[in-house]
């Protein structure tokens, strides 16, 4: 289920105000944190790169200043959707004192699994994009909210391509809903209609009938909400279906690993916004990926924004660490003052514990996006 790279170490972290525990003082210097992420199932693919940009942040890290001056281990933890033990492992190991902190890259779904067996006993770092929302003590989202991608996306495509009949499809679970939930309003101040949605369960293959909603609903546009495979598989089928020529595809979760697996020939009129691309040329960007082909080769998993969200999320528990050090990290986010840390999309400081970052909008062209705007 896990796998440590060293000895387990343990030290005080600080808490959100309000938070429902906090861990007494520990003697050892050296932090132990869980790296929760997919390593199966239909998210699997986010695995090699998300565990590539955590240990690059951690190399980083323990040869500079450290996590509040302490060194750091990770522990890997499977947190797929089916990950049966991942409630009890996590269980037994904060009740044991061997974790001090949990960085999570994993889908909404497995993110409230873990609020409910360990929420607010000790900090959690959710890295990737998700619905918005989450308030839990001791929580510290970090990716770009659905808000902030799909209304300014949805927006510009609206001046530009006019659709009027727009079909949402996800998986059926809290991130899809809540996000079409929101689109909706969008869209209509947009110019358009949600003329219908469909839910799917994780590891769906056949497609036919949602194909078949699509053609007889005449969507002009499709804002699609399926992650990992189910949305690789999709997209392929959607292809082969020739739709493109009616319809373009929005998506706020498919990055470089997924576009891959689709294929050039399936991927016309795919569009993506997001808070990150590999081809972003920004200088944080391109400094990151200098650092990360350096530190691990030609053979290097293919960066993305899934994997470059661990990179973040360490380096935002290493500033919120310093700042507990100084004496000020509980009051961090709940005062509004700024806290700056290393990130690879350029997103330098939190307000009221959620970063502030750009939102891009990219094209894809053949295996790559190009971005088209900055939001």
């Amino acid at each position: 289920m896990y796998a440590s790279s060293g000895s387990v170490a343990r030290a005080p972290l600080v808490m959100r105000p309000g938070s429902a525990a906090r861990r007494p003082p520990m003697a050892r210097q050296q932090l132990q944190i869980a790296l929760c992420v997919p390593l199966g199932g239909c998210a699997g693919l986010w695995g090699p790169s998300s565990l590539a940009s955590a240990k690059l942040a951690v190399s980083e890290l323990n040869r500079e200043a450290g996590f509040g001056g302490r060194t750091c281990r990770l522990l890997t933890i499977n947190a797929a959707d089916d990950a049966a033990q991942l409630e009890a492992t996590l269980t037994e190991l904060v009740q044991a004192g061997d974790i001090d902190a949990i960085i999570g890259m994993h889908t909404s779904a497995v993110r409230h699994r873990i609020l409910r067996a360990v929420g607010g006993q000790i900090p959690i770092v959710y890295t990737p994009l998700y619905e918005g929302g989450e308030s839990t003590p001791g929580v510290y989202a970090i990716g770009e909210t659905a808000a902030r991608q799909l209304q300014p996306a949805i927006g510009w495509l609206g001046q530009r391509k006019r659709p009027k009949r727009w079909f949402a499809i996800g998986n059926d679970y809290v991130w899809p809903r809540m996000s079409h939930r929101m689109a909706r309003g969008y869209i209509a101040q947009a110019g358009g209609t949600l003329v219908g949605e469909t839910y799917l369960p994780l590891g769906t293959t056949d497609f036919s009938q949602v194909l078949d909603a699509l053609r007889r609903t005449r969507a002009d546009a499709v804002l699609l909400s399926l992650v990992g495979q189910d949305t690789i598989e999709f997209n392929r089928a959607f292809g082969r279906a020739g739709l493109s020529r009616a319809m373009f595809r929005l998506s706020c979760a498919v990055a470089e690993n997924e576009l891959l697996g689709i294929g050039a020939d399936n991927a016309d009129e795919l569009y993506v916004t997001c808070g990150y691309f590999a081809s972003l040329d920004t200088e944080a960007n391109l400094a990151f990926k200098e650092r990360y082909q350096a530190h691990f080769g030609e053979r290097a998993p293919t960066l993305n924004t899934f994997g470059q969200s661990t990179y973040e999320g360490m380096h935002f528990l290493a500033a919120l660490l310093d700042r507990e050090r100084q004496g000020g990290a509980q009051a961090a986010c709940a005062d509004g003052a700024p806290l700056t840390y290393r990130s690879a999309r350029d997103a330098d400081q939190v307000e009221g514990c959620h970063s502030v970052a750009p939102i891009y909008l990219a094209r894809a062209e053949g295996h790559t996006f190009r971005v088209i705007q900055r939001f």
